[in-house]
């Protein structure tokens, strides 16, 4: 049977963010954004195995999420890297060799620092991707207007946006292609999941997301997000 298997890098500092403790540690109505991101998502009945990875010298998680109080499908991986693509490559070696993850079944990574996803999206992404050759990504079309900047910070030119998508996460492939994908990559430059597979020829599927999944980067994401996350407690 086919499993779905979420991926959270959590090995990040947030050096962009400010914080006294690396972002996903930040505690946002009453819970920290990590705490928030996997309850949303553990909502989510077709997701068969949370795996967070951190640091090996992290010292936040064990006070978020201790060992004797974890839920028996989500698990602790210390085996984070120096950067975003390294940690998911080393997540998925480590699903493999000690959750017995398959080839065929389907990884689904998703930032830390991204606490306000909603259901509905993921929903949406698993329905449309789970029949698709290669899989997936939640996305937006870019609606602004596009400037390209010179090295005095002045416009060289606009860019055309049609077609063009702000990519966000989830991005959800199946393990041996995603692994393949980040075993050839180079994880010093690979920013997501769907470059490194693209690289392999393969074209992944874009699918709508929602401007509520907005990634933590610096404090005025984290006013917005406080927002959004107050507000679907009031629901």
């Amino acid at each position: 049977m086919t499993r779905h298997v979420v991926l959270i890098p959590a090995a990040g500092v947030g050096a962009r963010f400010g914080a006294g403790c690396p972002k996903q540690y930040v505690t946002l109505a009453g819970q920290t954004v990590l705490q928030h991101t996997v309850s949303r998502l553990a909502q989510i009945s077709a997701i068969d195995l949370f795996l967070i990875v951190v640091s090996e010298q992290d010292e936040y998680i064990d006070a978020v999420y201790p060992a004797d109080l974890l839920p028996p499908d989500v698990h602790i991986l210390r085996c984070g890297g120096a950067t975003r693509a390294q940690t998911v490559h080393n997540g998925i070696v480590q699903a493999q060799k000690y959750f017995n993850v398959q080839d065929n079944d389907w990884i689904l990574v998703h930032d830390a620092a991204r606490c306000c996803v909603s259901t509905d999206s993921v929903k949406r992404l698993l329905a449309a991707v789970q029949d698709h050759a290669v899989g997936g990504l939640l996305a937006l079309p870019v609606a602004d207007t596009l400037k390209q900047a010179d090295e005095q910070q002045q416009v060289s030119r606009t860019v055309n946006r049609t077609g063009l998508w702000q990519a966000q996460t989830p991005q959800m492939f199946r393990t041996g292609i995603l692994a393949r994908a980040l075993a050839q990559a180079d994880l010093d430059v690979i920013t997501d999941e769907s470059s490194a597979v693209e690289a392999l020829g393969l074209t992944p599927l874009l699918v709508a997301g929602d401007i509520r999944n907005l990634k933590l980067t610096s404090a005025q994401d984290a006013l917005l997000a406080s927002y959004f996350l107050q507000q679907d407690t009031i629901k």
